[in-house]
């Protein structure tokens, strides 16, 4: 991967015709810091944000050492760009030959499950083993969230003492999971959370319950989604954590994802048509930008001259266009840029370590693009304000 001091840089001794990915390797490592630090308990790296090899090998090498795989390719990606990493199997649904491969092939113990059917399923495909894991996804309030995640997994409460009761007999350690939605913008709905897992744990006393995962849904920054601070989401998990009946008997999990690798990359698009407010972009929804199209994701967003010079115009909103002949390819933003941009300028496009070339298709031809290593801070931050670029606060309040 070549290196770089900015993404400046790139555009001008390179002047690149396809999306140019520019990997930070110092906002990663800061993040995977910051959850090791403070999390307490184990942090397991949810696979599925970003699957990069040098994601998940930097992660490694950062001090990650456990992490939420949802499929055979994340199980073995890991078990070879990790060595010795413990692996969670935490899709709530799997197929059986799934489950027979994570057990026999790369030693996972731990299995999530969500209904009796599937913790049965994971029973006999692993020959009945006395030394499962079996974490039992409950449902819980997703009304906080930018993404709610409610409809497709979850056990309701009602019904999860007997599950656990009935995993209890054929496991070595069983566990309550939960999600409370991606993007969550209160810090407490991980309290609402953890007090609905201490009313399921009083409620069957008798039963030894080894782990309770917390799951992901930690934030990262938008310009129009800036969440509170990361300390105040580990004080009110904490506070969940204390109101626990015997809080020290639990092994605490969390599967960080979005925010562990957003700020980790950014893209730089060019511009190959200016229409009034439109540009379109040589990288879109079946590209990089998925979720700025299909979800409405407004990106930090600066502009880039192919040649020295800056623009003293003043910024107003556009909305792109990506580079295939489909109409969905569109991204209504607003995405605020200098006023004069124009065709042959490039836009750097930040927070796309999450979800960002993991999205990427071949759709109508347009897959190429480039990854590279530059130096420079994210466009905006979670983890340092030292870090902040200088306009930082200002894509963020646009």
């Amino acid at each position: 991967m070549e290196m770089y001091d900015t993404p400046d840089e790139v555009v001008r001794r390179n002047r690149p015709s396809i999306p140019v990915t520019c990997y930070r390797p110092a906002a990663l490592h800061s993040a995977a810091r910051w959850f090791l630090d403070n999390f307490p308990g184990k942090v397991l790296y949810a696979v599925k944000a970003n699957p990069a090899r040098y994601v998940l090998s930097a992660l490694h090498t950062a001090g990650i050492t456990h992490f939420d795989a949802a499929s055979i390719p994340e199980i073995q990606l890991v078990h070879e760009l990790a060595p010795g990493a413990h692996i969670a199997f935490m899709h709530p649904v799997k197929s059986r030959h799934a489950i027979e491969q994570a057990y026999f092939d790369y030693g996972v113990r731990d299995f999530s499950f969500d209904s009796v059917e599937e913790m049965e399923k994971i029973i006999a495909c692993t020959g009945k083993s006395k030394d499962l894991g079996l974490m039992l996804r409950l449902a819980v309030p997703n009304t906080s969230s930018e993404l709610p995640l409610t409809g497709k997994f979850g056990c309701m409460p009602e019904k999860a003492a007997e599950i656990l009761k009935a995993a209890r007999k054929h496991a070595s350690k069983t566990g309550i999971c939960f999600h409370v939605g991606s993007q969550t913008m209160d810090p407490q709905a991980y309290t609402t959370a953890l007090s609905i897992v201490g009313g399921i744990l009083r409620s069957i006393p008798r039963t030894k319950v080894d782990v309770i995962d917390i799951g992901g849904g930690f934030p990262s920054i938008y310009p129009d989604m800036a969440p509170p601070a990361l300390q105040d989401y580990k004080a009110a998990i904490e506070n969940g954590f204390d109101k626990l009946p015997h809080p020290d008997r639990y092994d605490f999990w969390c599967e960080p994802g979005r925010a562990m690798v957003a700020e980790s990359a950014s893209v730089v698009v060019q511009v190959e048509l200016r229409k009034d407010d439109v540009l379109y972009i040589n990288d879109g929804t079946y590209g990089s930008l998925f979720d700025a199209g299909h979800l409405g994701f407004r990106y930090p967003v600066r502009l880039i001259r192919p040649t020295p010079g800056g623009t003293n115009a003043p910024h107003k909103g556009f909305r792109f266009y990506g580079p295939t002949c489909d109409s969905i390819d569109y991204m209504p933003g607003p995405f605020f840029l200098p006023e004069d941009v124009r065709e042959g300028d490039y836009i750097e496009i930040g927070q796309l370590g999450a979800y960002g070339n993991t999205m990427r298709t071949d759709f109508n031809g347009f897959s190429a693009h480039e990854v590279v290593s530059v130096k420079a801070p994210p466009l905006v931050t979670m983890y340092d304000d030292t870090q902040e670029t200088t306009d930082s606060k200002e894509l963020c309040a646009a």
